[in-house]
């Protein structure tokens, strides 16, 4: 759902530019510009620079933070036999392991960076029936360190059900990194989710996983290195 948005002027042409904003942003973007705002006046109150610098400044620096909770519109593909990307960013690696927490066997995990430039709402991989969330103390190490984030740093896990699915069951882990310091997973147990629907968000950098059982018919069609979009990408194809 799209709460907000604002316009940015430029040119002769006078172009708007409409950017959504993410209702998981909303306190964030009620703050940040009474922060910036409040020091503008406070720094112009106090010097003899005048008001114009310091509400410029001010102004970018809002218009910078509201960019970091920009939410766009994705078009999902509708295929019931893939696995779409869970957040925008980076994919950092792809392993094989045991997960013991909620697919409880062999499974492939596809790990993907988000950087402060990327778009930082978590969406879900296909359809499917929320069966387990687990949030789970810990540090804020960088998150471009795969092994060591997702071993340590703080999270949210979320665990899909998906009958109607080649992969049966799905966990997206949800990671802080050395900037981030709060996970939005707003869902619950038994939530009926649709593929791509958005359901939380990391704030300020981080890491999302995407794990599957795994598959001999699972086809991974990313890389390391490969830059994807939530909600749009599709990571995995089931033959």
């Amino acid at each position: 759902m799209i709460l907000q948005s604002f316009f940015i002027e430029f040119g002769a042409k006078k172009a708007l530019m409409r950017i959504p904003l993410t209702k998981y942003g909303l306190r964030e973007l009620i703050a940040l510009p009474v922060l910036f705002y409040g020091i503008a006046i406070l720094v112009a109150a106090l010097s003899s620079s005048g008001w114009i610098w310091p509400m410029a400044i001010a102004s970018i620096l809002t218009l910078a933070g509201w960019a970091f909770f920009r939410d766009f519109e994705r078009e999902i593909p509708s295929d019931d036999n893939i696995l779409i990307a869970p957040a925008d960013g980076k994919v950092t690696d792809i392993k094989d392991l045991e997960e013991s927490e909620f697919i409880n066997q062999d499974a492939t995990r596809i790990g993907i960076f988000l950087s402060v430039l990327d778009v930082h709402v978590n969406r879900t991989p296909c359809t499917g029936q929320v069966k387990f969330i687990k949030e789970v103390p810990g540090l804020c190490l960088n998150a471009l360190n795969s092994e060591e984030a997702s071993k340590h740093n703080q999270s949210t896990q979320m665990g899909l059900d998906c009958p109607d699915h080649p992969a049966g069951k799905v966990l997206v882990k949800q990671i802080t990194g050395a900037i981030a310091r709060r996970i939005v997973c707003a869902v619950k147990p038994e939530d009926k989710l649709v593929a791509g629907q958005r359901y939380g968000m990391i704030k300020f950098g981080s890491r999302t996983e995407l794990y599957f059982p795994k598959n001999e018919k699972a086809q991974i069609l990313v890389k390391p290195g490969d830059k994807v979009r939530g909600g749009k990408t599709i990571m995995v194809r089931f033959e």
